[in-house]
């Protein structure tokens, strides 16, 4: 690359530590891009007019993501305000017509739910297959995996160490953790019911996954490749489809989907109640406490995401 150019954007370089363009550290950048990591105590000379100016600076702890590559900083904080609101008023929308519910049901709502048994089971210990329509669950818990599972969680982790991303390291962290506690802790009993309500219960976590990486990975292929807003679209239409049919369940228990297939197999709701004996109340409570939760986090990251955002924007505006 050109020593004149920026390293994250390859604008050409200005006077002053940071690009004018991107807004990222020249210094901090080159280091990340030569090494992975922003080491401590990493210096880079940049040549002025008037001669070098050696640039010094410790980073342990810093997220690359603190200085994305966002060509328009104001545009960029209009569609973190307007984006998530915006695509949940539309999946509400596509949800309120009876062909617009099917085709979310269809397309969005039933990956993620198969994908929400799958993961679930992977996290008790159990190998597992996710298809469109339905999820194959190995009969035993066993060793393939938990050990692919860690080993990937672990990869994760030395990822988010080496670029010094806060993000990957607890995302990381908090996945070990779980997958301590729902395959070493949770009898096998309870591991399998739990992964019967983890079609929705584990599908409303990945919609808002979906929904919340809207405000993350700036630096990454779904920024500069527009993944966010197909993963955006998806979460919001799946997180929408399964609301919707546990708030009618608490209005109305008629509406708890009981149901079994042609090929004679149940409902996920029929088989918590008739195999596993949770009450009904149990049923419906469980499930609109998930999505309160859900929401709830969904609001926490949404305001985060915003206020970043603002930020960023107000200091491109006094550059």
């Amino acid at each position: 690359m050109d020593a004149a150019a920026c390293p994250w954007c390859e604008a050409p370089r200005q006077d002053g530590p940071t690009c004018p363009r991107c807004g990222a550290d020249y210094a901090k950048a080159e280091a990340i891009r030569m090494h992975g990591r922003a080491e401590v105590a990493v210096a880079a000379a940049t040549q002025f007019d008037d001669g070098p100016e050696p640039l010094m600076f410790t980073d342990v702890d810093e997220d690359p993501e603190a200085n994305p590559v966002i060509d328009d900083p104001q545009t960029e904080f209009r569609f973190c305000v307007a984006a998530i609101p915006l695509m949940l008023l539309i999946a509400s929308a596509f949800h309120a017509v009876e062909w617009g519910r099917f085709v979310q049901r269809l397309l969005f709502t039933m990956p993620v739910h198969e994908l929400g048994h799958a993961v679930t089971a992977w996290l008790c210990g159990f190998g597992a297959i996710p298809t469109v329509w339905i999820t194959i669950i190995m009969e035993e818990r066993g060793w393939v995996a938990p050990l692919a599972l860690l080993g990937a969680m672990g990869w994760m982790i030395y990822r988010g160490w080496q670029i010094g991303s806060r993000s990957l390291l607890i995302a990381g962290g908090t996945i070990v953790a779980l997958q301590f506690i729902c395959t070493l802790v949770i009898s096998e009993g309870k591991a399998r019911a739990l992964i019967v309500f983890g079609g929705d219960g584990m599908g409303l976590v990945l919609s808002i996954l979906l929904m919340a990486g809207f405000f993350f990975g700036k630096t990454t292929q779904v920024y500069k490749g527009s993944l966010r807003w197909g993963f955006l679209v998806i979460g919001a239409a799946a997180f929408v489809d399964i609301n919707a049919t546990w708030w009618a369940a608490r209005r109305d228990s008629s509406e708890i989907p009981y149901t079994t297939r042609d090929n004679g197999l149940e409902s996920d709701a029929l088989r918590l109640v008739s195999e596993f004996g949770w009450t009904e109340s149990a049923l419906v409570n469980r499930h609109i406490g998930t999505c309160l939760a859900c929401m709830a986090i969904l609001a926490l990251v949404y305001a985060w995401g915003v206020r970043r955002a603002w930020i960023k924007s107000q200091a491109r505006k006094t550059r």
